[in-house]
């Protein structure tokens, strides 16, 4: 019965999916003809070459890159609560988010502090992207640094947090001291976006978080003898250390490139696997991690298209949006874990 339920939820949550996918391209600002829009996305007849080129340079990269960085952020999320134990860790617990925040402040109100001018959208989306990776994988290679020294896992945990403190802190003296064309650079990657990831930045993006998610599937079963306890997973014969490596690592592919391709993107991650275990009732990463995988592509697709606002010129930000969807299911965790009610 348990199996036949599902196999049925699966079915639905993918079909969700797809659907989702398929009413993003459909749903934008600008008003297309459903027979331009299949036109441009089969090739077949003579479709408008306006829609042609908004659907297939805009709407499809954007709703992809949806769908990849939800899965990606699901999936690190699951895994740092697991790591941590900790029902509200998620993918930028380990200072990820504010590595990638400081290089790419670093970029865009550095670089004209020293008299560097930023010419050129090409190198200017090339600098935000590499600068972002830097930043973020930069503190996940200090905190691997300090894992191998320290055994306790709640000891890494707060590193983690003191050293995206730290990297905030300088953000913000980097935000008094630039101009205020740079500042609000930063502040427009801040808000997160998946509509200025290119074609040819989605080939990058695409690799690497597919990469992570087979290393999270590769990670199942480590995950679940992390359930009991890192002890236990010794007696297990696992090397915890060397799954602690693989998960910071997988966390970087997926957290990282999301965040230094589409900005920082809350709630995602601390949300979703949550939404999995109440929806399929049970703990086995066997079932958590595929079901927290689709349920991330279907929540951020229904995000991406909750802030096109159809019928305006104008795209919330994504972020708003992820915050108000999942404020409400960290508020749920928090008061069934605490029994307030």
């Amino acid at each position: 019965m348990s199996r036949n339920r599902n196999i049925l939820l699966f079915t639905l949550i993918a079909l969700a999916v797809v659907v989702f996918f398929c009413l993003d391209i459909l749903i934008g600002s600008e008003s297309l003809a459903l027979k331009d829009i299949w036109a441009a996305i089969t090739g077949r007849g003579a479709g408008d070459e306006m829609a042609t080129n908004i659907v297939r340079r805009w709407r499809i990269p954007k709703a992809l890159t949806a769908g990849a960085a939800g899965a990606a952020l699901a999936a690190s999320g699951l895994q740092m609560q697991t790591l941590f134990r900790n029902p509200l860790a998620g993918p930028f617990v380990l200072g990820v988010s504010s590595g990638a925040s400081l290089g790419v402040a670093v970029f865009l109100m550095g670089m004209p502090l020293l008299g560097v001018p930023l010419a050129g959208d090409a190198v200017r989306n090339l600098g935000i992207v590499g600068s972002a990776w830097v930043g973020g994988a930069a503190v996940l290679l200090i905190i691997m640094a300090v894992s191998a020294r320290v055994k306790d896992i709640m000891a890494i945990l707060i590193l983690g947090i003191m050293f995206g403190s730290a990297a905030t802190a300088v953000v913000e003296i980097l935000q008094f001291l630039a101009p205020e064309g740079s500042v609000k650079s930063f502040a427009v990657w801040t808000m997160g976006s998946f509509g200025h990831v290119t074609t040819s930045q989605l080939a990058v993006l695409l690799p690497f978080v597919l990469a992570g998610l087979a290393l999270s599937v590769f990670l199942i079963k480590p995950l679940n003898t992390l359930l009991l306890g890192e002890n236990y997973a010794r007696t297990m014969g696992q090397s915890v250390r060397r799954t602690r490596a693989v998960i910071f690592v997988s966390t970087i592919l997926l957290a990282g490139s999301v965040t230094a391709f589409c900005g920082p993107i809350g709630f995602i991650g601390i949300a979703v696997p949550h939404l999995a275990r109440m929806i399929f009732a049970d703990a086995d990463h066997r079932i958590l991690m595929p079901a927290s995988i689709l349920l991330g592509a279907a929540v951020m697709l229904l995000c991406d298209m909750i802030s096109q606002l159809p019928g305006y010129s104008i795209v919330l930000p994504v972020n708003t949006i992820t915050a108000l969807l999942g404020i409400p299911i960290v508020i749920i965790v928090i008061v069934r874990n605490r029994k307030i009610f």
